[in-house]
């Protein structure tokens, strides 16, 4: 029986993913489980594995092309067994004969889009247009066929905006699409979420000290050295289970309480930054933790991560201690309620039993979502992650 290899959608609001590379050439066999080819989405590049057994066959898509989801791409088949009529394999002079209907063109006109006539526009670039009153007359997009998606949208703003203003020297910098779409994504959620943030300062000792108690051992055991993350990731997950609000996510302008407690960690990459998943956090050990943060990051960096690694995250963490950075705010991954910014432990002078005395001292900012969370409840929540991390050796046995 022949599989179908469709454009997968790894988010919510993905529209297109870009095919990087196959990993496995026409004709050749492939197993279950087996990584199959290499997308980029608006979050990270993303290896893809092979739903089922058997030889790569139709292939219809190219390195570099862009893909509606769903679309398909490709069907694995058996020993002597020829994809369905409808697929045929590209570079052959035979293409699929059968697609899924498309809104004509008059359909996707509306009284307040200029100029749609004769373009096929994809929902999101349509309202993108719509947005930014981009006259579409004549364009031809990056998608099958010429379809115009969200980036050619936005490539036309910024045509627009460059073309209305005075020309001075400057470069310019190609920005990737994860880069263009981290930027769309992030002015999205500062501009519709009513953000609002809470901060405490704490004192990081033990959290030090527990990293030195216990480094040994789990580098023994689990391979990875703990870090201070991975400390903040166990606290936190555990910290939600109480302030099950603070876990939850705004989606059909509803509060859904989210039953899963997976956190994920905002990492730097060369594209931009990426959050990956620690799922199931409240219920993981130190080591555990520590094990599967390093293998994201790593997998991350090489630009080799998979679709469970960036989804299903229903809080993050930012840390940009690392950086030297003091505090900061971070902005809220929609549909997440909170996102959690840790700044750099620095030596302070503070009171200590009524004398000034040096400290470890860590800055915590919330930003929360006002929509699911109110004041009372971030701060209830931060002085109980707080309060976990002044002792944190109480949790980690």
């Amino acid at each position: 029986m022949a599989h179908n290899i469709v454009m997968p959608a790894l988010e919510m609001a993905q529209e297109s993913g870009k095919l990087l590379a196959w990993r496995k050439k026409e004709g050749q066999s492939v197993s279950k489980g087996e990584p199959l080819f290499d997308i980029e989405t608006d979050k990270a590049v993303v290896e893809i594995e092979s739903p089922a057994d058997g030889i790569l066959a139709g292939v219809r898509a190219r390195e570099g092309d862009v893909i509606p989801v769903g679309q398909t791409i490709a069907w694995i088949v058996l020993a002597g067994e020829l994809p369905p009529t409808e697929a045929t394999p590209s570079g052959t002079g035979r293409r699929m004969t059968s697609q899924p209907e498309r809104p004509s063109a008059a359909a996707t006109k509306t009284s307040d889009t200029p100029a749609t006539a004769g373009a096929r526009i994809s929902p999101k670039a349509r309202r993108l247009a719509r947005e930014h009153g981009i006259d579409l007359t004549d364009a031809r997009g990056s998608g099958p066929e010429g379809e115009l998606l969200a980036d050619d949208i936005l490539a036309l703003v910024n045509k627009s905006n460059s073309s209305a203003t005075v020309t001075v020297p400057a470069s310019a910098e190609t920005m990737s699409s994860i880069a263009r779409l981290m930027a769309e994504r992030t002015t999205q959620s500062w501009t519709s979420v009513p953000h609002f943030f809470v901060v405490r300062e704490i004192d990081a000792g033990a959290m030090k000290d527990a990293r030195e108690k216990f480094g040994a051992a789990i580098e023994k055991n689990h391979g990875a050295r703990i870090t201070l993350t991975d400390i903040l990731i166990a606290g936190t997950a555990r910290v939600l289970r109480k302030h099950p609000r603070m876990n939850a996510s705004w989606q059909d302008r509803n509060i859904r309480l989210n039953h899963a407690v997976n956190v994920a960690i905002a990492i730097a990459v060369n594209d931009g930054v990426v959050a990956v998943v620690v799922p199931g956090a409240d219920a993981k050990k130190l080591g555990e933790i520590a094990e599967l943060r390093s293998e994201l990051a790593e997998r991350a960096r090489a630009g080799r991560l998979r679709p469970a690694d960036i989804g299903g995250a229903t809080f993050t963490i930012s840390n940009l201690g690392m950086y030297k950075v003091d505090a900061f705010s971070a902005i809220i991954i929609p549909p997440q309620a909170a996102i959690l910014a840790v700044g750099a432990i620095t030596d302070r002078v503070v009171p200590i039993d009524g004398m000034p005395g040096v400290r470890p001292m860590m800055t915590m900012t919330l930003s929360s979502d006002h929509r699911v969370v109110d004041g009372a409840r971030a701060a209830l929540f931060l002085n109980d992650l707080a309060e976990a991390l002044r002792e944190p050796e109480k949790w980690l046995q």
